[in-house]
């Protein structure tokens, strides 16, 4: 049996449904701002349910995205509120903190590919007021090459590890969401040399053709797949709201956990959840890996 990592579910989504408003184009980071505490409890509940990391809410704190309400000056000041929630959460556990870090621009958007050495430099600011307060970096949903280039630049010598999230296409899971091959990636991942690979926010059924793939490329691998029926054509438009994906109906705790301890089987060492997969998926999934003698560590 193995020792088993699992990661958190939605952060995001959560913290929108808890919050009981309307969803905004800053998503979390709205909530975030208007209910700190709100953070912390849904940390402290995933660690409840048997997870050992907490992924901060920063995936959407990007200059780039607050800039379009007036709140670029605000970046160190909700990385700092997003930090100290994780860190409550902590407390008194045996869990580690990951700092998110989402795409600069959009998700699933690579065609507004970033230049690899402009997004270096604004990953790069975000890993500097992050890397005394994390355990390691999680780079997440990225989308094409290019990003990845972009990101794992930015974590270069953070003296921290990184691990990479890569997104596949819903119907294809040998394809990131740019349509390159997944195995287009190998180069950067030999060049930057993260300390795990992982294939994230996809459809839980695109994942076993992904993991075979980068289990070839020599570091611990995983999943952590979203619960979207599909991605909107109307999310893809400019600053949308999660209002524009639907949940679906037929992926409840007991069959989402059937989808991971299936890449458990494939070699995949560090599982959890992403957009619509909450704390049931996770405590399920905890009971699923430990009844099959796995430690989670």
């Amino acid at each position: 049996m193995a020792d088993i990592t699992l990661l958190d579910g939605s952060i995001g989504q959560e913290l929108v449904k808890r919050s009981g408003d309307r969803a905004t184009p800053l998503w979390s980071t709205r909530v975030m701002i208007d209910y700190p505490e709100l953070v912390g409890d849904v940390h402290g509940d995933y660690f409840r349910r048997g997870a050992t990391v907490a992924t901060t809410n920063t995936y959407a704190v990007h200059r780039s995205r607050l800039v379009r309400v007036g709140m670029e000056d605000q970046v160190a000041n909700l990385i700092d509120t997003a930090l100290t929630q994780a860190e409550r959460a902590c407390a008194g556990t045996r869990g580690r903190i990951a700092g998110s870090l989402g795409p600069l621009l959009a998700s699933y958007r690579p065609d507004l590919n970033p230049d690899p050495t402009d997004a270096a430099n604004k990953f790069r600011e975000l890993v500097s007021l992050m890397a005394t307060r994390v355990d390691l970096f999680l780079i997440e949903t990225v989308c094409s090459v290019q990003e990845a280039q972009g990101a794992l630049r930015g974590t270069e010598g953070c003296g921290k590890p990184v691990w990479l999230g890569l997104s596949v296409m819903d119907e294809d899971g040998t394809r990131l969401r740019s349509g390159e091959p997944l195995r287009d990636i190998e180069p950067v991942v030999a060049r930057f040399a993260p300390d795990a690979i992982l294939i994230n926010c996809s459809r839980p059924e695109a994942i076993p053709a992904a993991l075979p793939i980068i289990a070839q490329m020599g570091r611990p691998f995983g999943a952590y797949a979203n619960g979207f029926t599909g991605i909107s054509e109307g999310f893809l438009k400019d600053a949308p709201t999660v209002d524009a994906l639907e949940q679906r109906q037929d992926l409840g705790p007991d069959a989402y956990a059937d989808h991971a301890m299936a890449w458990v089987a494939q070699g995949a060492t560090i599982v959890g959840g992403c957009c619509e997969v909450g704390p049931d998926h996770i405590e399920t999934l905890a009971g699923r890996l430990r009844a099959a003698g796995h430690r989670i560590v």
